[in-house]
């Protein structure tokens, strides 16, 4: 399990809400390596990508990414460690913007969607992850704990009802914040695929709900 002091190392490297305004030149090797991992495999694919293409699009040699995160497992790693760390920030500041010491639902999922918008290549990501379906399944694992844990601050505050099952809600908070974010580029390209004088001024908007068994 990685701890909270690794995950916010992780962020460390980078501003909060994703890539640093800062040149490639001006990045460090390590970061500039997790972020061409990061491209390639929300291109390709964690199997479709070489060491190679990191070093390269990186601009380091090859041997630099066994040094700093030991392999090609290890340099996945890193990058999982780090959306982690995008998402863990990205509720600190809804806390820390709130009028309350806990942020309500409505404002989480506000500035986790900003975070996504500002991160689009995180988005490409999970994108993949789905398609994939990677039979460790890490990440959406360390997304649904960190997850938890903001479940439970909210039912904690009286911002989240604490007597609906934790499982359930969640569940509900990952679809309603990830859900959309999958499947409207699927929306996007039905109502695409029409004539232009039949397409609406403005698509339809996706919406995902949960339904539970009674």
């Amino acid at each position: 399990m990685t701890t909270d002091h690794t995950v916010r190392s992780a962020m460390a490297e980078t501003e909060d809400t994703g890539f640093p305004a800062a040149g490639h030149d001006d990045l460090t090797s390590r970061a500039r390596i997790r972020n061409a991992a990061l491209h390639q495999f929300a291109v390709k694919g964690f199997a479709g990508t070489p060491l190679r293409a990191i070093a390269t699009e990186a601009g380091v040699a090859i041997g630099l990414i066994g040094h700093y995160f030991g392999s090609k497992e290890g340099t996945r790693e890193a990058v999982e460690t780090w959306i982690v760390g995008l998402f863990a920030s990205a509720l600190d500041r809804a806390d820390s913007t709130s009028a309350d010491t806990v942020a309500d639902v409505t404002v989480r999922d506000e500035t986790v969607a900003q975070m996504l918008a500002d991160n689009p290549l995180v988005v490409d990501y999970l994108r993949r992850q789905v398609l994939e379906m990677p039979a460790d399944g890490m990440l959406i694992s360390r997304l649904a704990s960190l997850t938890m844990e903001s479940v439970e601050a909210m039912r904690n505050a009286g911002q989240a009802s604490a007597n609906r099952d934790r499982v359930e809600q969640v569940v509900t908070a990952m679809v309603r914040q990830l859900g959309r974010l999958f499947l409207q580029p699927l929306v996007d390209q039905i109502v695409d695929s029409f004539p232009e004088d039949e397409q609406p001024a403005t698509h339809p908007e996706l919406r995902v709900e949960i339904k539970t068994a009674q």
